[in-house]
């Protein structure tokens, strides 16, 4: 499919080329928003405008919203007043209140400028919620119904009142704008008669979530709930907004985003790869690098204060990469799963006991296995076929014992650390693999030199 779309994409850019305008705008219009947004993140700047101009009006809505920020903006300066008033009037008020907090101040004033009255009002109601939020996320775009409503009016209505709205499939029962209730478009299609009122017909027992609900709880809903649309209420249950299925798709994908950035050790980016400068790269990236560098600091001073054992024994310093990298998988696999609980709402802090004895278990098994493996390729491998006498059979116990310690504290650490950062408001993310090979790394040196300082002559 890539492929395709990619051989796709270098002919359309020919045509531009030639200035096939007519043959290039007739492939445009049979094409899905999103497909010609990523044609134009390919081109060169000064051509992107001038290909969005051959778009039809509706389609190069849906195309403006799918685009990048940066192409976003440069087609906004290109534009005249009245090129950008087209765009603004197509779109649906959760993008355009997106597309205003997106862009600088100068920009922010020009697209204000061209909205009419009543889509300001609705941007800056939106603007008012706290980021990441449910307010912030939602669009006020719905069809309302009213409980007294027969089936007939409300089939009318929503044909009347659709045309503008983002999702009609759903609708709300309200009174004075308090939820009531919802029906689906199936439910008025399928009534048994037009003069049944809507009150007879709806649900009741509505799920709906706060304006200042976080926006992944909010996504992870209604993945939950298999709901297309989620009603938005304030504290007094008035109906708000919705929050579709579409923008929850966006948050759960910008969340997976955030989550495996923070667990590479970086700094989360809002930009794709291709569109961050080497010097935005290199700021998202530093900070972790020189923290954890930093960190290995304490690795460094464990191996210096036992400096005099390495030297009696010198043979304990070829097994030190394979307990530290050993210790530090067991911790990522551990903290992964973990954090992939907490992210889906498997767990919560109250599980911890759970998790502590489940770990433990699993430790001990993954301990054992590797333990044994690990002594008969010491002894097999190290000291009969390469053929070093140093190593013995205590030196080789001591490996493995400090191995399968060090894997049943590094699955601790790992399962732990995540669950203490969610209960005390920090990203579970960042108790990922970096942070957590960093803390194992330490301990799997300690735990080594400490049985090595037991059952050896030291």
């Amino acid at each position: 499919m890539a492929e395709r779309f990619e051989l796709v994409e270098k002919a359309l850019v020919k045509m531009l080329e030639e200035k096939k305008y007519a043959t290039l705008r007739d492939i445009l219009i049979t094409m899905n928003p999103a497909d010609v947004a990523g044609l134009f993140s390919d081109l060169e700047d000064q051509k992107i405008p001038l290909l969005f101009r051959l778009l039809p009006k509706e389609l190069a809505a849906e195309t403006f919203v799918e685009m990048e920020t940066d192409d976003q903006e440069l087609l906004i300066k290109s534009f005249s007043d009245n090129e950008l008033k087209e765009i603004v009037d197509e779109l649906f008020v959760d993008d355009a209140a997106a597309l205003v907090e997106e862009m600088p101040a100068n920009v922010v004033k020009r697209i204000l400028r061209q909205a009419d009255p009543e889509m300001r009002k609705s941007i800056n109601q939106i603007l008012r919620y706290p980021e990441n939020s449910a307010g912030s996320l939602m669009t006020t775009e719905y069809v309302s119904l009213r409980p007294h409503m027969t089936v007939e009016e409300a089939i009318l209505r929503i044909r009347r009142q659709g045309v503008d709205k983002e999702t009609i499939y759903t609708c709300y029962v309200t009174t004075g704008r308090v939820l009531m209730g919802i029906v689906t478009v199936k439910d008025l299609l399928l009534a048994e008669s037009d003069e049944q009122t809507i009150e007879d017909i709806m649900l009741t027992s509505v799920i709906s979530v706060h304006t200042h609900t976080d926006q992944e709880e909010v996504a992870s809903m209604l993945a939950h709930y298999d709901f297309l649309a989620l009603p938005v209420v304030d504290g007094e249950n008035r109906m708000v907004g919705i929050v579709t299925f579409d923008d929850a798709i966006d948050v759960i994908q910008d969340e997976a985003t955030e989550d495996m950035e923070i667990m590479g050790g970086m700094l989360p980016s809002e930009k794709t790869y291709l569109k961050n400068s080497v010097w935005e790269l290199f700021r998202n990236r530093i900070p972790w690098l020189l923290l954890l560098m930093v960190s290995a600091t304490f690795t460094g001073m464990i191996i210096t204060s036992f400096e005099g054992a390495l030297a009696a024994q010198a043979a304990l310093t070829a097994f030190i990469p394979m307990l530290m990298g050993t210790g530090g998988n067991s911790g990522s696999q551990s903290s992964v799963t973990v954090i992939r609980a907490l992210s889906l709402g498997e767990l919560h802090f109250s599980d911890l006991p759970r998790v502590i004895w489940k770990e433990i278990r699993t430790a001990v098994i993954c301990g054992l296995a590797l333990a044994i493996v690990c002594f008969g390729k010491i002894w097999l491998v190290d000291r009969l076929l390469l053929g070093n006498p140093q190593i013995t059979l205590v030196i080789d116990a001591v490996v493995c014992l400090a191995l399968f310690v060090t894997v049943l504290l590094a699955k601790l650490v790992g399962a732990v650390l995540p669950l203490v950062a969610k209960a005390i408001g920090l990203d579970p993310a960042v108790m990922a693999s970096p942070f957590i090979t960093s803390i194992v790394d330490a301990v799997s040196l300690l735990v080594y030199f400490l049985f090595a300082k037991m059952f050896l002559p030291i």
